[in-house]
């Protein structure tokens, strides 16, 4: 339970650095991070899945390249969702979930030898 407490404050400490790193993405304040990075989590684990699936032949073509696009859409329909969470266009949402990705990416290893189980 820690370690997902742990990876949820770290995800939105994250968004904060997103939005300070590049100026496409605004949070307004830690608890809309907080919010922000619990939709991103739910919409990932429930509408990825099906996008992913849908999309796949496209996303064989273009040698995966297109899981790109899918999580753009998850961070625009979650800048859509919240208030506290915005996005300038497309496209930022695209940069804005390649950094966010790339967080994830590092809190994940880090996590990993941190708690092993």
């Amino acid at each position: 339970m820690v370690k997902i407490i742990v990876r949820w404050l770290l995800l939105a400490a994250a968004l904060l650095l997103v939005a300070h790193v590049y100026t496409g993405v605004t949070v307004t304040s830690f608890t809309a991070a907080l919010i922000a990075a619990l939709v991103l989590g739910l919409l990932n684990a429930l509408l990825r899945p099906l996008l992913v699936l849908l999309t796949l032949p496209v996303t064989v073509i273009t040698l995966g390249l297109f899981l790109f696009v899918i999580n753009a859409l998850m961070f625009y329909f979650a800048a859509e969702l919240l208030s506290g969470l915005a996005v300038r266009s497309f496209g930022a949402a695209l940069i804005g979930s390649l950094i966010y990705s790339l967080c994830g990416m590092v809190i994940d290893t880090a996590m990993e030898r941190l708690f092993k189980s």
